[in-house]
């Protein structure tokens, strides 16, 4: 039952973040997808809750995979999609996070059996790449771009100082030895994949990089 509770719960949720993400859109569409991007992050917590069975965790994301591809095609859900560039030239990032979700979940609940390094990958994924994308667009900065990918210095400070708050806390709560020297590391590692990682591939290298290398770290 815990399982089912787990489920009903992640979709109340998800709906929850979707309808709260509605009010963003007059601050613009982008302010709603970022809102979508940081706090779908935090369902991991739910899942490291309620979940002991690696094929009722993977059910939403694979789930989303579909749903998501089949919004950026027909943009059912608006919140998450933008509308400021032809659909030629938008990127699958909004399927590439429901894709690391899944194989994040196979891997930390099913192979390893260790949800603690996917909650690390997520969430700097949600909450390190998301605010990053809002210093960017935000904070007047030098601009660089690297494999067609145009960065920000500020966007980039945002990643690294996300990323080790994040880690940092994570790998101090569960008593991680050398736990801030590991989260310098990993936060590194995540900025430089964020900035080289080009149209929405960071939502796929950045998680689970770290994710992999969080698991090498504890295992």
């Amino acid at each position: 039952m815990k399982n089912i509770y787990g489920l009903i719960i992640s979709v109340l949720y998800i709906g929850l973040v979707i309808g709260i993400s509605r009010l963003f859109t007059k601050a613009g569409k982008e302010a709603s997808r970022k809102f979508i991007h940081i706090m779908l992050a935090n369902w991991w917590i739910i899942a490291m809750v309620f979940f002991d069975n690696v094929y009722v965790a993977s059910i939403l994301p694979a789930v989303f995979v579909v749903v998501n591809y089949l919004s950026y095609k027909y943009d059912i859900i608006k919140e998450m999609e933008r509308d400021d560039e032809p659909k030629n030239k938008q990127t699958l990032g909004t399927v590439y996070y429901a894709i690391t979700l899944l194989i994040t979940a196979i891997f930390t609940f099913g192979i390893w059996h260790k949800p603690i390094v996917g909650l690390v990958g997520i969430c700097v994924m949600g909450y390190g790449d998301g605010f990053a994308a809002v210093a960017g667009k935000g904070i007047k900065s030098k601009e660089f771009n690297i494999f067609g990918s145009t960065k920000s210095i500020a966007g980039s400070l945002t990643m690294l100082i996300i990323s080790i708050i994040i880690i940092s806390g994570a790998l101090a709560y569960f008593s991680i030895s050398y736990w801030f020297i590991k989260s310098i590391i990993l936060a590194v590692i995540a900025t430089v994949l964020e900035a080289i990682s080009p149209k929405g591939t960071d939502n796929l290298t950045v998680p689970l990089a770290v994710t992999l290398i969080t698991y090498l770290m504890v295992m």
